[in-house]
């Protein structure tokens, strides 16, 4: 059966949505570049994009609601279904998965009684894995709503959803303070974050993320070497403290050049040979 049309928000809700929404609008030279920040606009209404809030969205842009619905349903960053006050996103992608994302996503998951994409029973917390956190250095990464936070254990994990869940207040490893979903979306809509002290507190970069660039500058870095387990390196054992690098160091022994005929004149590279040789 084909479904009904979506009903139309309460008038209140509407003039409140179209003033914000014609403000969005404004700022685009051809007004359906504004579809991205309107959908995340209606979503700071309900918590996720309705099909009242697609159809609002094509209504003031001019655009068929096929035209919404492909684009909400693209993006993951748009839900469409009712979500938590907290979306709690575990990197489980191959650096996180390694250094333990994946037991931090199955840990939560028994934790919370919930499974991948789903809510806790009290609306608070929605739990989804996430395919990369842009913060590979800070492996593994759990974000709520969008905000890092860096270097987790399946023990803090738990801790911060209870957090979460009790109402207590948490701090992000970085970045700005922590605040609902619904205000998140409407600060990605555009508007202006009011809260005092969360602009200065945004967009902060960790240290990690910097230390390639002190290494291009010649600057020492604040680091030491760290041997990969059971290397067998020259001088190092399992039990051995690691140590200040010097300048020849790297960071890593993941890291250090290969034998290659671009780092290595000594062994250079012949031409390869013909299939057979």
């Amino acid at each position: 059966m084909p479904q009904l049309p979506p009903p139309a928000y309460p008038d209140d809700v509407r003039a409140r949505l179209e003033a914000d929404a014609r403000e969005i609008i404004a700022r685009y030279p051809d007004s359906r570049s504004a579809l991205l920040p309107l959908l995340h606009l209606v979503q700071s209404e309900e918590g996720h994009v309705t099909r009242t809030g697609q159809r609002f969205c094509a209504e003031m842009l001019d655009l068929t609601t096929a035209e919404v619905t492909a684009v909400a349903t693209f993006y993951s960053m748009y839900r469409r279904k009712p979500s938590g006050d907290y979306q709690v996103g575990v990197c489980t992608n191959t650096l996180c998965a390694v250094m333990g994302g994946d037991a931090i996503f199955e840990s939560l998951q028994d934790h919370l009684g919930i499974g991948n994409g789903e809510t806790t029973d009290d609306g608070l917390v929605t739990l989804e894995h996430i395919e990369c956190n842009a913060a590979c250095d800070f492996a593994p990464v759990v974000m709520v709503n969008w905000e890092f936070f860096d270097n987790q254990t399946v023990a803090s994990a738990k801790s911060l959803v209870d957090d979460l869940r009790a109402g207590t207040q948490v701090e992000p490893t970085r970045g700005a303070p922590l605040c609902t979903f619904k205000d998140t979306a409407r600060i990605l809509a555009g508007f202006p974050d009011e809260r005092p002290g969360a602009v200065e507190a945004s967009g902060a970069v960790g240290p990690a993320s910097l230390v390639g660039l002190r290494l291009a500058k010649g600057e020492t870095a604040p680091a030491r070497v760290v041997h990969p387990r059971g290397s067998g390196a020259p001088g190092a054992s399992r039990d051995e403290a690691p140590h200040d690098p010097s300048p020849s160091e790297h960071l890593s022994s993941h890291d250090a050049p290969q034998d290659t005929s671009a780092s290595d004149p000594d062994h250079p590279a012949g031409p390869a040979a013909e299939e057979g040789e």
